[in-house]
């Protein structure tokens, strides 16, 4: 079984917390028994989860020896240069060494999502674009560390895409098999 599920916001990718006060979690979604989260999507990131009952199509689809695109759409904090976009496609160095390269382009017009909530912070005076980037890594925060590095810090992050299962029209806290 292959389940895609839209990961709001907040919202951590297991089943259980054991923080205080507890946080959101998976099980509060009606997701079918015995499935687990093939991957991460971080606690503030949003977008396309894939859930299993499968550990080898699991490790297929996270493991970075084979090499799963995953696409997100990316709200950066100013606006990109060639030569921040180039960076980003030859690959950036990080702490824990440097990326493969990644594909980016610019989204314009910025992408129609649904609303956050919290909503991202508007500054009138600072700029902000939306990137579309696809990795073929699956490093901890390795988006939000990439444009970082580059000089435009992450304000939102959704995965789009993962593999060949693709996010759509499917809304924030829905699920639907594939």
């Amino acid at each position: 079984m292959l389940i895609a599920f839209n990961k709001p916001f907040n919202v951590l990718c297991q089943f259980t917390d054991r923080s205080d006060p507890p946080r959101r979690t998976l099980a509060g979604f009606g997701l079918p028994p015995r499935i687990y989260a093939a991957g991460r999507l971080d606690y503030d990131s949003e977008g396309l989860l894939l859930l299993t009952d499968d550990g080898a199509l699991a490790n297929r689809l996270t493991d970075p020896r084979h090499k799963q695109p995953k696409t997100y759409w990316v709200q950066v904090e100013g606006t990109p240069t060639g030569e921040q976009l180039d960076a980003l496609r030859r690959g950036v160095v990080l702490n824990d060494g440097p990326t493969r390269p990644a594909q980016v382009e610019k989204l314009d017009p910025a992408p129609v999502l649904w609303p956050r909530d919290p909503p991202v912070r508007f500054r009138k005076t600072v700029p902000d674009a939306w990137l579309s980037m696809t990795i073929t890594e699956g490093r901890n925060r390795q988006v939000r560390r990439m444009t970082a590095a580059v000089g435009l810090p992450t304000l939102r992050l959704v995965r789009m895409a993962m593999g060949d299962a693709r996010l759509g029209d499917l809304a924030p806290g829905k699920w639907r098999p594939l």
